[in-house]
Parts: structure tokens; sequence; C-alpha cells
């Protein structure tokens, strides 16, 4: 899992959004339960920005370098799919 988590040197912050109730975040949260304790340890000094909110759809969003954004829907997708899609956006910059 070190190499999984390996963020891009041009990456800047990584930003995980959904609800903190709702059944189409559920993978979101387990997710996150399981990987960001590796995420952190890996990449102590980019910012890893859990944020819920009500009603929301689970997204995650990476900053790169001079502003660029990009942004994935991880609704319907279970905690494999998810996992997958994050270690490819995190990837991105190199």
């Amino acid at each position: 899992m070190a190499t999984k988590y390996g963020f891009a040197n041009t990456l800047k912050e990584l930003r995980f959004l959904f609800c903190q109730t709702s059944e189409q975040s559920a993978a979101m949260r387990s997710f996150l339960t399981k990987s960001y304790p590796t995420m952190k340890k890996h990449n102590p000094h980019t910012p890893i920005l859990i944020r819920e909110a009500s009603g929301i759809e689970p997204k995650v969003y990476a900053r790169y370098e001079f502003g660029k954004e990009r942004m994935i829907p991880l609704k319907g997708l279970d905690d494999k799919a998810i996992e997958k899609q994050v270690t490819e956006l995190v990837k991105l910059g190199t």
C-alpha cells in the first residue's frame, strides 16, 4: 500500500466530500476508515481534507500546482473501486 498512495509531487491537496449518514456514501466512509492512516503516514505534508455534508453525493477533488483541480464523482462505487479512482487521481501529476 505504500506505493499505491505515494502522491505525485505536484499534488497539493486531496479533498473528500460525502454524506455522514447516507447509504450512497457508505463505501466512501469505509474506504477512508481503512485508507486514511496509510495515506497520511506516507504523505505527511500533503493536506487530506475530509468534508461531510448532509445529502451530498460522494466526490474526491485533487488540487495540483498552478491552481489546477480535478474532481471524480464516486457515487455507486464500492470501496475497491473508490481506491482505484483515488490511486489514479493522486498519481496524475507525475
